[in-house]
């Protein structure tokens, strides 16, 4: 069978967090990583499917998800929805939870100081997205046909830009990215791109 692309449900949780930790080490397996495998789709999935589920989609292949995008098309109302509805709860639920893991330390010190986006970045790129395949269908095409997607989703609601972030040793997304038209906006702790509509 052919993947198909398909809006995300509330059912697909599951799947986006475990996408997520297998693809949270610049795109490898992260499981050895963290302590908990719940903990990189707290930041980089999940919250997004929650809450912005108009923007999220998957890539299904033999009933089975295998990727997916998700995004947010106003960056700035959804990081003040984060604080209000998600990083409070979090916080709660994981009180007294101490980093065991190599990475557990990227993921608990945002439940009490949640990250904030660059607003110059947002000024001229104010959506944003995250996409994680699992190896079996990072190639073929899906990647680039997956931002495509999310693209006409954020440019369906009238969305002028996105931007993106990743590792600064992730050169093969770095390349990638290039190719789908995202531009280098700049390097500090990560690399940040974008991409005017």
């Amino acid at each position: 069978m052919t993947p198909v692309i398909r809006p995300a449900r509330p059912d697909d949780r599951a799947a986006l967090s475990e996408i997520c930790l297998l693809t949270a080490d610049t795109g490898q397996d992260a499981s050895a990583l963290y302590s908990d495998p719940d903990y990189p789709g707290l930041v980089w999935s999940v919250p997004y499917l929650l809450f912005a589920p108009e923007h999220a989609f998957v890539l299904e292949n033999e009933g089975k998800v295998v990727g997916y995008v998700v995004g947010a098309a106003d960056t700035h109302a959804f990081e003040a929805q984060l604080d209000r509805d998600w990083w409070p709860k979090l916080a709660e639920q994981y009180a007294g939870r101490q980093p065991r893991g190599k990475l557990d330390s990227n993921v608990l010190d945002k439940l009490t100081a949640p990250p904030k986006s660059d607003p110059a970045i947002v000024a001229d790129y104010p959506a944003h997205m995250h996409i994680n395949l699992l190896p079996e269908v990072q190639s073929g095409g899906w990647g680039r046909k997956m931002i495509e997607t999310e693209m006409d989703s954020l440019r369906a609601a009238g969305v002028r830009g996105m931007h993106l972030g990743l590792g600064l040793r992730n050169e093969r997304a770095f390349g990638f990215y290039q190719r789908v038209g995202l531009k280098e906006l700049r390097r500090d702790d990560a690399i940040w791109m974008g991409i005017r509509f």
